[in-house]
């Protein structure tokens, strides 16, 4: 295959990347690298089937021969989303035409990384992909949740205008190695803050919860999805079905590193989810998908990938 990854430098697209890679794909990294970091592909740069193009995709470009595109370009954590909220819109709207035009010039498989932020703060729970969640369209996040919303609109309008063939995956809290050491999202602040000895950041009471998925167990859904039949379109929810508090994985942080850190409590910020967990059936029926990697077994690996950059 000859495969393209937008956002192939960040962290689920640079670990997509190396398992593209693996599989034989020649894979064309498209990055600007304003929140992707040179470092998590710095593995794969020389390798002979991988090329990087430093390319802004709210700006039109043009591709080479391709047969699948995996749209992942977007900043994912809330620090550097509402660092430039109007660009994250941007990227979610514009960028995504862009690739959808690229896709249509080359009659090119496309699969949009979407999120589990586009059902807001649910009332329903486990979340369903026919659930239409509760988003606040003007609040701090929705630079996000709207443009995610807005993206999975043009993909399924693209199909039936245009008889593009898109898949649309959305994934709920994924980590593991490869994710930026500042970038706010909890798994990353936990253990990084373990590992300094800090006080451990749990915002709100820390009840609320998430469901953590490892990389690796992501990115062999999203491989499998984009192969699947053309009439498996998704929306699909990719994520661990397991729901953990905050307080809960802060604590299984603390064991895992050895930290005697405290617990230092903040206000929960606007609009942040009180719980989040995917129901992910048709996931299980459509592609025979589901996690299969322990929340403490990931959590050593994503630890050991940390102590290695302290």
């Amino acid at each position: 295959m000859k495969t393209v990854v937008t956002g192939g430098a960040g962290f689920l697209g640079s670990n997509l990347c190396a398992a593209l890679i693996a599989r034989g794909d020649d894979v064309l990294c498209i990055d600007d690298f304003s929140t992707g970091n040179v470092r998590n592909i710095v593995g794969l740069k020389h390798h002979q089937r991988f090329a990087v193009m430093r390319h802004d995709i709210t700006v039109p470009f043009t591709l080479p021969d391709v047969d699948q595109v995996y749209h992942f370009a977007c900043p994912a954590s809330p620090i550097q989303y509402q660092r430039n909220p109007v660009k994250t819109i941007k990227t979610n709207v514009y960028g995504s035409i862009h690739v959808l035009e690229a896709a249509l010039d080359h009659a090119a498989r496309i699969l949009q990384a979407s999120t589990s932020e586009v059902y807001g703060d649910p009332d329903v729970h486990p979340q369903p992909e026919s659930y239409w969640g509760n988003v606040n369209p003007v609040g701090p996040r929705s630079c996000y949740d709207e443009g995610k919303r807005c993206a999975e609109t043009l993909f399924f309008d693209y199909h039936r205008q245009h008889g593009v063939e898109v898949k649309v995956a959305r994934i709920f809290n994924t980590y593991g190695p490869g994710m930026n050491r500042d970038d706010g999202r909890v798994v990353s602040n936990f253990i990084v803050q373990a590992l300094r000895g800090d006080p451990l950041t749990v915002y709100g009471d820390g009840r609320q919860t998430r469901s953590f998925c490892y990389v690796d167990d992501l990115i062999d859904g999203m491989v499998r999805f984009m192969n699947a039949s053309a009439s498996v379109q998704g929306p699909l929810n990719f994520g661990n079905p397991a729901e953990t508090t905050m307080l809960e994985l802060a604590e299984t942080v603390r064991n895992l590193t050895g930290a005697r850190s405290e617990i230092a409590f903040r206000p929960l910020p606007a609009d942040d989810p009180k719980r989040r967990r995917p129901d992910v059936r048709r996931a299980r029926v459509d592609l025979e998908w589901s996690p299969k990697t322990d929340l403490a077994a990931g959590l050593e690996k994503t630890i050991a990938y940390f102590d290695a950059l302290m």
